[in-house]
């Protein structure tokens, strides 16, 4: 089902367009060269879950859902779209033949089937796992492919190419396959210090380096020409410049402007907090629970703190309780209380800060007296708890300075907000962006086609930052308690599913 939403009509040539591949949808965002937002459009798709630690897509469903969105978006503003820019869902995996065609379903970010695999990457020498410069994770494209070459040879024999998911989209927009930094540095197949693939390590892991593409320099960079065909089935110019796009996260910070020594919080089916940086700094193997990846800028780093259980979990809140999105927002009005429910979001476990892929949910301490919006309320806490363990782990934050700006569209509700900044303990500004990374895509295809540069980028102003929402010291002490109940229940729940695995080990053995 697409939606249309008309933002500003007027007589402003050239536009822009921005694609935005997520996990459950794609949108289509038209801008103007100074980055206002003309029009956006959405349509969504499916997530298949066929096992309980996969989690995969159809990419043809993708393709639908883009070109639908794409046509409302445009339909919507009347000017020609003059360049293409792209934003993806990170991580995870399409495999394709020589003609681009998926061998399989998309593995997406959230899979953890390669979880086994990740022990290769622990017995990496120093030196290599040292370049990575990241924690590991099953839902990235270097363990998934391992798995596919151990448990799928079929498949993984049939691969020409390993494309991340918006890579493989503009494989279909201009017949060329290529990557760019911001998202294959992001896929544990990558020298993050060296900038560019990391032969060596592909080699270890037994990996045909072949099958990885060639880096096109940064997002912004010149990646092709609309097909024509591809033009008529979009509604769309033929030869129309398309960008190499990025990482979502990454064309999220360049949607909002965030600069550095700013921080921001984006949610949406996962969630993130980002730091910018200036460079990459290397980091010991093993001792960080944070993430660093490029920017959508030629030199640009961020640091990130990611966490799988944002509105993923709260999407199944709300189709497990039978509620609306409005009523699991305006539950965040009701008072908190000691004894309310502890809800431990982590549906398919965890990344910052517990790189744990077993982890899992829960309800605790409840009672008969509890109610709905009981449960509701607490499942917003419980995401709200798991952002603040994850903003604690980020080096590159300077915690007493400033204010946490908060983006994406599981962030707008003000009461939502308001418990958000009563649990971080920070001042949130909202950046009034509905779609930050399709922005970001939108002005990645502005660059690509030559009507803006680098200079001109840093200069546009940021989209407008509404009334920052503070603190509520009267609950900051009822808070801090919570969330230490919310630590003794998540770290007691850990350990019994650990000895529940041992035994369930040890009976596998004595079978």
């Amino acid at each position: 089902m697409s939606e249309v939403i008309t933002m500003r009509r007027g007589h402003q040539p050239p536009t822009f367009l921005g694609i935005d591949l997520g996990t459950s949808s794609a949108k289509a965002v038209v801008t103007d060269a100074s980055g206002a937002v003309l029009a956006r459009a959405r349509s969504s798709y499916p997530v298949d879950t066929p096992f309980s630690t996969w989690s995969e897509s159809d990419p043809d469903l993708w393709w639908m859902a883009i070109t639908s969105a794409v046509r409302e978006a445009t339909a919507g503003v009347g000017h020609t779209v003059c360049g293409i820019g792209l934003s993806g869902q990170m991580h995870g995996l399409v495999t394709t033949d020589s003609a681009m065609r998926p061998v399989r379903p998309a593995v997406t970010w959230s899979d953890s089937r390669a979880v086994d695999q990740l022990a290769l990457y622990r017995a990496l020498p120093h030196r290599v796992r040292a370049r990575l410069a990241n924690p590991l994770a099953p839902g990235m494209a270097g363990p998934i492919l391992v798995w596919l070459m151990r448990n799928e040879p079929s498949s993984y024999q049939q691969t020409r190419w390993a494309l991340q998911p918006k890579d493989w989209v503009r494989s279909r927009l201009t017949g060329r396959v290529e990557s760019e930094p911001s998202d294959a540095s992001a896929t544990l197949l990558y020298d993050v210090l060296g900038d560019g693939w990391d032969e060596e390590l592909v080699g270890i892991l037994g990996l045909d380096p072949k099958i990885l593409p060639p880096l096109l320099p940064h997002s912004g960079s010149h990646a092709g020409a609309l097909l024509p065909a591809v033009a008529e089935e979009l509604g769309l110019p033929p030869g129309t410049p398309v960008a190499a796009g990025a990482a979502d996260s990454a064309a999220a910070v360049f949607g909002t402007g965030l600069r550095h020594l700013q921080a921001q919080i984006t949610i949406g089916t996962g969630a993130q907090i980002i730091v910018p940086l200036h460079a990459a700094l290397p980091r010991a193997p093993g001792s960080t629970v944070t993430h660093l990846y490029r920017d959508a800028t030629p030199r640009g780093w961020y640091e990130m703190a990611a966490v799988q259980s944002g509105g993923l979990a709260l999407s199944w809140v709300t189709q497990v309780l039978g509620a609306s999105w409005a009523e699991l927002y305006d539950s965040a009005k009701t008072p908190v209380l000691y004894d309310d429910p502890i809800f431990l979001p982590h549906l398919t476990g965890e990344r910052t800060p517990y790189l744990d892929p077993t982890m899992r949910g829960a309800w605790t301490g409840l009672d008969a007296h509890h109610h709905r919006i009981a449960l509701l309320r607490s499942a917003l806490e419980g995401v709200a708890f798991t952002l603040a363990e994850a903003m604690d782990s980020l080096t590159g934050l300077d915690l007493e300075t400033g204010h946490l700006r908060i983006a994406g569209g599981g962030s707008t509700h003000a009461a939502w907000q308001q418990m958000l900044a009563d649990i971080l303990g920070r001042p949130l500004a909202t950046v009034h962006v509905p779609d930050a990374s399709g922005r970001g895509a939108a002005l990645l295809g502005a660059c690509a086609a030559g009507y803006l540069d680098e200079t001109a980028i840093s200069s546009l102003s940021a989209p407008e930052v509404l009334p920052v929402t503070r603190p509520n010291v009267q609950w900051s002490g009822v808070y801090a308690d919570r969330r230490q109940t919310f630590q003794r229940v998540l770290h007691a729940v850990r350990r019994a599913r650990a000895v529940d695995a041992s035994k369930a080990s040890a009976q596998r053995s004595y079978a």
